[in-house]
């Protein structure tokens, strides 16, 4: 199998625009598409059903590699939208769209034509990802997703190389949602760096498919581009642990605990702090999407290792990123008989406990002298599992489910000790302890639906479409105060060699998830070349530039110290 086999399909050829060997076009503009098209949602008619520019893609056209008007195929199939995927087109705002960003960092240079070509051969290889969203009306019963057999535009782009392109393209991901009534609701940028390398940019909209299942696509286009096997690893071996205990002490069965409210991270944001000098204004963004001009964003810090996006004020789209990568921290040693006694999961679970706790800590309002602090509410940290294979026939859409690590009595007693600076290695040991006891439970517990009865429920196709859509928004205003604290998704290791050939394999990978309020911060972690890829991701709303650096400093000292020290000649390790 080489990346030179004909493809299946081919990309639009810009309706004879002359192009130059990357597909950009010669005069370096970006032709935005031409005539209006009938949104998905039916805007126009009168539907309670709310029509946010993220879906309706009006306008939108040829972008960084398409070039001019889109030819949208006939559809060959229709599907219901799933229940993760009909919540989410409910609850779809401009102000937070709904975008994952991957990107993916290569040593060497790729061909553009050979990359096209694969990732389109990648495309008709998991023909699940190429869908639109059926036009609908508020009164139907159902939103359809409609299978399509080409792309309606070409999802891949090469936007101009040269300084600042790499955060315009982050700023685009972040900003800029490809539209759900165009095949495929993915784009991918491809920036060539300054100094070398390519930097593979893929924004996908989280109401059609899920990261874990877009990497799945990539690979195959690694292997098509390459010619390498790119079959995910096997699953490493690891002792069995004995059937779980009762649950610990410090989560007892009554409701009572449950049903408190969880911590909200403390908002920070200056108005008054100067923003840094932004670059140019980004672009429109690739494959086909035509939106509003996005606004500045800004360059990288100078000597700092992370890199940042960051939109600069709280009035705007978007979400700030902040991208680092961090050792990972030391477990104790393993027996042949025995596991490890936490896992990297349970440090990075830890390690966002710390940082929250730390973090609203430096917050809290000072009291009066004497006073006796209220009584602290508890974090709760959501985590996605998926349980799909990783194998050439994984399921493409949104196949995660949500799970809800909770931190009760013992952690609000420890409080003093793990919010110390740096916290007391003691009271970690034991936090670790209890939250490696949880996620056990967890695993071995068997998996329900993805976001549980009530979404079920509301996506019965009993009502109409614009009227569950608006019980759906009342409901999620209502629940907002029991929404979990923060997100963390650990993507864990790669599990495909991601193999370009001639230009190599990732020496980095970042994933993040989008970040809405009342969350307001999603934390994502990916293993890549013995290194934590962290991405922290916020909402304008909750924190700024600054905050944002200052978070992501407490998250690298929270997770150092997770770190397993060994014990002293004669003494115990921690």
């Amino acid at each position: 199998m080489t990346a030179l086999q004909p493809a299946r399909h081919e990309p639009p050829d810009g309706h004879g625009a002359s192009r130059d060997s990357r597909g950009t076009p010669a005069d370096g503009h970006f032709a935005p598409s031409v005539g209006p098209r009938t949104p998905p949602d039916g805007r126009g008619e009168l539907s309670p059903a709310p029509s946010p520019s993220p879906p309706s893609g009006e306008g939108a056209g040829g972008g960084f590699g398409g070039g001019g008007e889109q030819s949208r195929g006939s559809a060959v199939a229709h599907l219901p939208f799933p229940v993760v995927d009909e919540i989410s087109r409910h609850c779809l705002d401009d102000g937070e769209p709904e975008t994952v960003h991957i990107e993916v960092h290569l040593p060497g240079r790729v061909d553009p034509v050979r990359l096209r070509t694969a990732f389109h051969q990648a495309l008709a290889r998991h023909p699940r990802i190429l869908m639109r969203q059926a036009p609908v009306r508020w009164w139907h019963r159902r939103y359809r997703w409609q299978l399509t057999a080409t792309p309606d535009v070409d999802p891949v782009g090469f936007p101009p190389p040269g300084p600042g392109a790499l955060a315009r393209a982050r700023q685009r991901a972040l900003d800029h949602c490809p539209p759900l009534d165009a095949s495929p609701p993915v784009r991918m940028e491809v920036i060539e760096g300054t100094a070398g390398g390519t930097v593979l940019l893929l924004a996908l909209h989280h109401t059609a498919l899920d990261g874990p299942a877009c990497l799945r696509v990539l690979a195959t286009a690694a292997e098509l581009y390459g010619g390498a096997d790119n079959s995910p690893a096997p699953a490493p071996v690891r002792a069995p642990w004995p059937r779980p205990e009762p649950p610990p002490a410090d989560r007892p069965p009554t409701p009572g605990p449950r049903l408190a409210r969880p911590a909200r991270i403390a908002p920070d944001t200056d108005p008054t702090r100067a923003p840094a000098p932004a670059p140019a204004p980004a672009p429109a963004p690739a494959s086909g999407n035509a939106p509003q001009p996005s606004k500045p964003g800004r360059p990288n810090r100078p000597n700092m290792p992370s890199q940042s996006t960051h939109p600069g004020n709280a009035n705007r789209p978007g979400n700030g990123m902040l991208l680092t990568d961090l050792p990972i921290p030391t477990r104790p040693p393993r027996t042949p008989t025995q596991p490890a006694p936490y896992t990297v999961n349970d440090q990075l679970l830890v390690a966002t406990w710390l940082m929250v706790a730390r973090w609203n800590r430096l917050h809290a309002p000072a009291r009066p002298h004497g006073a006796a602090a209220p009584a602290a509410a508890p974090i709760v940290v959501t985590m996605p599992v998926d349980d799909r294979p990783r194998d050439a026939g994984m399921p493409i859409g949104n196949g995660t489910r949500l799970v809800s690590v909770g931190f009760g009595p013992e952690e609000r007693r420890d409080a003093g000790p793990l919010t110390a600076d740096p916290p007391e290695p003691d009271a970690v040991a034991r936090l670790l302890r209890r939250t490696a006891a949880r996620t056990r439970a967890l695993k071995a517990a068997a998996p329900g639906s993805q976001l549980g009865l009530y979404a079920t429920m509301l996506t019965a196709p009993v009502l109409p479409v614009g009227l569950r859509g608006a019980v759906t928004r009342t409901l999620r205003r209502a629940a907002a105060p029991w929404t979990s604290t923060t997100l963390l998704s650990n993507i864990g290791r790669i599990a495909y060699p991601l193999d370009f050939g001639d230009a190599g394999r990732p020496t980095a990978v970042w994933f993040s998830a989008p970040a809405r309020m009342p969350r307001g911060l999603t934390v994502t972690t990916v293993s890549v070349t013995g290194r934590i890829q962290l991405a922290l991701r916020w909402s304008p709303a909750l924190l700024d530039d600054a905050a944002g650096a200052r978070l992501g400093d407490l998250f690298r000292s929270s997770l150092a110290a997770t770190a397993w020290t060994p014990p002293p000649a004669g003494g115990a390790a921690r």
